[in-house]
């Protein structure tokens, strides 16, 4: 079994813990305001609407997932384990995600546009990049189709993240992605990454 420390992901900015907490709609100017230390006029001055705050507050969260994953590559030598990493982190995140805060976000063009161009532009290379890397190493299926693969990951992370598509109260966005996730990896693993990946896929 590893030995490495549990691993801690880097704080929600004050307005986005509200946000995962409440959703985006729930919490008053008020409360937002005081979670970020400001008087609510402030926070009118310096946002205009709740679309502002949520773009800004979003844009930060998405900087430090980026921080990071970097500091989870650094735990991680090989590229089936990075990306059970990077799977664990996400699913992480969701548990302490209300499914009002998804449900909201797709209510708001801008910051979910956000969170499709932080998909096509960072999540797809990233990707693309650890599957190569695991064909390499022979931890990936080398006739594994990487442009493909990649494509069906990143529609994998839309279905786990869009709301409506189960049934409502059923199920938690962390298990759905666990769901989606973790039993599609390990087929794409060879022996040898499925033994490598077998602790990850255990704890998850």
């Amino acid at each position: 079994m590893s030995t490495l420390p549990p691993f801690a992901a880097t704080a929600f900015s004050a307005s986005m813990a509200v946000f995962r907490r409440k959703g985006i709609h729930a919490p008053t100017d008020t409360e937002l305001a005081a979670a970020l230390g400001i008087a609510p006029g402030a926070l009118a001055a310096q946002y205009p609407d709740r679309a502002a705050l949520l773009l800004d507050s979003l844009y930060t969260d998405l900087e430090r997932q980026k921080h990071d994953h970097v500091r989870l590559y650094a735990r991680f030598a090989s590229a089936v384990e990075r990306l059970y990493a990077l799977i664990n982190y996400s699913i992480e995140d969701l548990v302490v995600t209300d499914t009002a805060y998804l449900t909201d976000l797709t209510q708001f063009p801008a910051a979910w546009q956000l969170v499709q161009d932080h998909l096509a532009t960072y999540s797809t290379p990233q990707l693309h990049q650890l599957l190569n890397e695991g064909i390499l190493q022979g931890l990936f299926r080398s006739d594994i189709n990487i442009r493909l693969v990649t494509i069906i990951l990143i529609q994998q992370v839309n279905i786990a993240i869009t709301p409506g598509l189960f049934p409502a109260g059923s199920f938690q966005a962390a298990e759905i992605f666990r769901s989606i996730f973790l039993y599609y990896i390990r087929g794409l693993c060879t022996e040898q990454g499925a033994h490598l990946a077998a602790e990850h896929f255990a704890r998850m």
